[in-house]
């Protein structure tokens, strides 16, 4: 079964890590189309090759003019847009008393600000059509905070509270538009390949699981949120963190 078959998907930070799998798994499920936006178009040649339903396409999320644009192209294209994934995101760590304003500002406008204009910009598009599903990526740290994520965690708390607000917001008039988001714990991506193995070893160990999530987890919580199988799931925060937080 093919479980995005037929779909315009648009997923933000499409090009690597958890936003490249989410791309390949609505390709591989039957997507008419998915849009990888990312600031790096290194990697669209491979994708737009591997998957041919895949198209990349440069954005600034924090950009209100180029989200406009983009969204008129892709609804130009098909005369809708079915799924949102907000996953475009950045961290800029420190302690609160040596952040700096300008890393401050750097996360809130990709990770709060970039999944506004871009909601704002398509769901109008989804109520036109009657349904869309929005998923948005925040994380346990925007649910529990963390030491040094003073900016991260306020971007992804923002995710859950704007999520919940759209749940209710969208579907007025009878749309069935859903919103809901996934709250990532500690993920085998390319960033987190920097971290040293004795900074993960007490994380996987406090985890019941007894693993640090792979993308392929989250993007299946993803895959359930944006298909028809979670039709009637909305307005929900769904963590994938194997335990970690209980």
């Amino acid at each position: 079964m093919e479980r995005m078959k037929g779909k315009v998907c648009v997923v933000t930070g499409g090009a690597r890590g958890i936003g490249r799998g989410i791309v390949e798994a609505f390709a591989r499920e039957g997507a008419l189309r998915v849009w990888a936006l990312d600031m790096n178009d290194a990697e669209f040649p491979a994708l737009e090759k591997a998957w041919p339903a895949v198209k990349g396409a440069v954005v600034n999320v924090t950009d209100a003019a180029a989200v406009e644009a983009f969204t008129a192209k892709a609804k130009a294209e098909h005369g809708r847009i079915d799924a949102l994934v907000n996953n475009a995101g950045i961290t800029k760590d420190a302690l609160i008393q040596k952040m700096s304003e300008s890393d401050w500002d750097a996360v809130i406008a990709v990770n709060l600000k970039g999944p506004f204009l871009m909601t704002k910009a398509i769901a109008p598009v989804m109520m036109e059509g009657g349904s869309g599903s929005i998923v948005s990526i925040s994380s346990i740290v925007g649910l529990d905070g963390n030491i040094g994520q003073t900016n991260y965690a306020a971007t992804k708390g923002g995710i859950v509270a704007m999520t919940k607000g759209w749940a209710r917001e969208f579907s007025r008039k009878g749309a069935k538009i859903r919103a809901n988001c996934v709250s990532p714990g500690y993920t085998r991506t390319p960033m987190i390949e920097t971290v040293p193995e004795k900074v993960l070893e007490p994380i996987i160990a406090r985890t019941p699981l007894g693993r640090l999530a792979e993308i392929e987890d989250i993007v299946n919580g993803v895959l359930y949120l944006s298909c028809d199988e979670g039709c009637f799931v909305n307005g929900q925060v769904l963590r994938i963190d194997g335990g970690l937080t209980l």
